[in-house]
């Protein structure tokens, strides 16, 4: 499957317009689980928001709701959207997998983002995780539910997506200074997504991810 993984930047720049217009409009299915957390950050808090597509609806409401988003997305069409919309925000063009901001957020969000990426590539951004979040700060991210690589569609390609088994995303979280403080598999409650939201334990920089 290395060719569908290698187009998911490609794909999603290609196609920014179908997918802003599939996934503005509509309601936030998602709004418990980002309540959840943000009830972890204080008010006004900054978010990372990693994959933040075309910045709606998540990163809209997190906005509407006070607090200071910087977006991240691979795909410099979506981010051209973001900037039009929310110009006060700061949003920037990158790939996460390489992602060094040599700065620190309150909280993390790697929302319907992370899971398109490789299982060797996930498991490498939990240090960029740990390297991005303050000390208790918080991070979510969703993932599948079953280890693997699977393949959706989108404009008519296939759309990789990967995951690791359930006690591997709960060793590289501890490893990295993480408690989980919620996870559901395929919640039904958000159209069957898999959450895993985690705390920040420790001040210190991000411990080395060697066993």
């Amino acid at each position: 499957m290395s060719l569908p993984a290698a187009r998911i930047i490609g794909l999603y720049d290609e196609n920014a317009a179908e997918w802003d217009r599939l996934r503005s409009p509509g309601s936030l299915f998602e709004k418990p689980w980002l309540d959840r957390f943000l009830s972890l950050l204080g008010p006004g808090a900054t978010v990372l928001d990693l994959g933040c597509g075309s910045g709606r609806p998540i990163a809209a409401y997190f906005i509407r709701n006070g607090y200071a988003v910087t977006g991240v997305d691979s795909s410099p069409a979506l981010i051209a959207l973001c900037r039009s919309r929310f110009p006060q925000n700061e949003w920037i063009a990158a790939d996460m997998r390489p992602l060094n901001l040599g700065r620190r957020f309150d909280g993390v969000l790697a929302w319907d983002s992370f899971f398109h990426l490789n299982q060797d590539d996930q498991r490498a951004m939990f240090q960029i995780f740990a390297r991005h979040v303050q000390p208790r700060g918080a991070l979510m991210f969703t993932s599948g539910s079953h280890p693997g690589e699977v393949l959706s569609t989108f404009a008519n390609e296939p759309l990789y997506h990967a995951s690791l088994d359930s006690s591997e995303y709960r060793r590289l979280l501890h490893r990295h200074g993480f408690q989980v403080v919620g996870h559901v598999a395929e919640d039904p409650s958000c159209g069957e997504h898999t959450i895993w939201l985690a705390r920040s334990t420790s001040p210190a920089e991000a411990p080395s991810t060697a066993a």
